[in-house]
C-alpha cells in the first residue's frame, strides 16, 4: 500500500483557487501530478453528477477548491458546492464508499502554499483509505 499513489480530480474555481494556484507557482511550489486541475467559472457550477463522474472515471479521491464563503463572485456558489459535495458524500456512504474521498475547501486568492497543502492532505487521506473499488 506504501506505493499506492492516489489519482485526484480537484475541481477548481477561476476565481480564488485558481489565484492561489497562480500564487503557488510563483512561489515554486508545484501540485503533485497525480492531482488533475479542472477549472471551473464557478464551484456553484459544478453538479453532482461531475463529482460522481470523476469515480466512475477512475479517481481515488476528489476535491472542491472554491472562494470563501463571504467573498464569492457569484455570490452563492461556494455554498451550492458545499451542498453538492455533501450530497455526494451521501451517495458514497450509500453504496459504501468511505464518504472522506471527497471534500471542499475555502481559499482566499493569496493562499499559495495552502493550495498545495490541500492536495498534499487529500493525498495523505486517500493513502490511508486505499484505492477506489470503482477501479
Amino acid at each position: 500500500m506504501n506505493d499506492f499513489k492516489p489519482q485526484i480530480v480537484a475541481f477548481c474555481c477561476s476565481n480564488c483557487a485558481s489565484s492561489a494556484a497562480a500564487v503557488a507557482d510563483g512561489m515554486k511550489k508545484t501540485l503533485p501530478d497525480n492531482v488533475k486541475i479542472i477549472q471551473v467559472p464557478c464551484t456553484g457550477r459544478i453538479e453532482i453528477l461531475h463529482l460522481l463522474k470523476a469515480f466512475e472515471q477512475g479517481a481515488d479521491g476528489v476535491y472542491v477548491a472554491g472562494c470563501q464563503d463571504d467573498s464569492c463572485r457569484y455570490i452563492s456558489g461556494i455554498k451550492k458546492a458545499a451542498k453538492r459535495v455533501a450530497g455526494v458524500k451521501r451517495i458514497l456512504e450509500e453504496i459504501e464508499m468511505d464518504p472522506e474521498r471527497i471534500n471542499i475547501f475555502n481559499l482566499c486568492a493569496g493562499q499559495g502554499q495552502r493550495f498545495v497543502e490541500v492536495a498534499y492532505e487529500m493525498i495523505n487521506r486517500l493513502k490511508e483509505i486505499g484505492p477506489s473499488p470503482v477501479k
